[in-house]
């Protein structure tokens, strides 16, 4: 068999665009022309996975990638590896399980997902940024030298921002009626909102590269290619529905609370550290993530083009 580059989290937000954008990338490669692109689901049933299946060039195996071993990245002779990680609590331990195994595989390049540049320090209330500082930690400390890595710290994604606002304008055309519209955005911070199949296309592009060495402990900054605010935010729905918004409450985390009681409190998860997700948009209503922060890596390999406005008109669209 051939050298494979492996994608965890193929049919995830991320992952999908990185199955995508690979193959192409593969094919113009000097060096890596014949590698294999395995990717990876928890059911080869699901719909993302039978599209992926249906793409040329990509092999997708029904495997949860937590429980990957050294063995079974040596077997399917894994080189490099994406890796985008879900965010619950256990997130650290089950993400540096897979980094140990890639280390001992002799696996020579990994790509991950952080999360929101200024929260991703030690300090951070919100629990899940520190696990992904801790991560960074990791892969930066001298046991881990002979394993290169990027690590991707990508803003909110924009699909996620604006699920309130296209919610409203479907549920106008529909009835007529307006609910109150909630946003996690301020009313005038700008915060540059990126749309996570872009994510992906940037990772594609780091993975393909002849020699990564460039980007060895890298950790690049994502945004979109403009800025929005709260206040923009309700302009766009009344440019959809052609009629004012009636209320609007910003700074809306409500949503956290729900998360808690559908998904953690059933499993015991402690409520103080699932609530902490409140304080990640904090650093965002500080104006401390707009799109001026962007590396210059990203727009020099794959800068981002789609806007707030093109990504509301897919939402609505779908």
């Amino acid at each position: 068999m051939a050298p494979s580059i492996l994608i965890v989290g193929a049919t995830g937000n991320t992952g999908r665009s990185v199955a995508k954008t690979l193959p192409k990338l593969l094919n113009s490669s000097n060096t890596l022309s014949g590698y294999r692109l395995i990717a990876l689901t928890r059911s080869l049933e699901s719909p993302a996975a039978r599209q992926l299946a249906e793409l040329p060039g990509v092999e997708v195996v029904e495997k949860n990638w937590v429980e990957i071993t050294s063995d079974w990245l040596r077997e399917h002779e894994v080189a490099r590896a994406f890796i985008a990680a879900h965010n619950e609590p256990n997130q650290f331990a089950e993400e540096s399980t897979f980094h140990v195994a890639a280390l001992n595989a002799g696996i020579k390049y990994v790509v991950r997902i952080s999360t929101t540049a200024a929260n991703v320090r030690p300090d951070c209330q919100a629990y899940y940024p520190r696990q992904h500082w801790a991560i960074e930690q990791l892969l930066d400390s001298p046991e881990f030298s002979g394993l290169q890595w990027t690590s991707l710290q990508p803003n909110v994604f924009s699909p996620f921002y604006l699920s309130t606002a296209a919610e409203l304008i479907k549920k106008y055309r529909e009835t007529g009626k307006q609910d109150t519209l909630r946003l996690m955005a301020s009313r005038d911070a700008p915060v540059g909102i990126i749309d996570p199949d872009e994510v992906g296309v940037f990772a594609a592009h780091l993975l393909s590269q002849d020699d990564p060495t460039v980007h060895n402990h890298a950790k690049y900054v994502l945004n979109g290619p403009e800025d929005i605010t709260g206040q923009q935010t309700v302009d766009l729905v009344e440019q959809h529905i052609g009629t004012q918004i009636k209320e609007v409450i910003y700074k809306d985390v409500s949503f956290v609370d729900m998360l808690y009681e559908f998904k953690f409190a059933p499993t015991g998860q402690s409520k103080n550290v699932v609530l902490s997700i409140k304080n990640a948009p904090e650093t965002a209503w500080e104006g401390k993530c707009s799109a001026s922060t962007t590396s210059r890596e990203v727009l020099d390999l794959a800068a981002p083009k789609r806007t707030p406005a093109d990504v509301l008109k897919t939402l609505l669209d779908v």
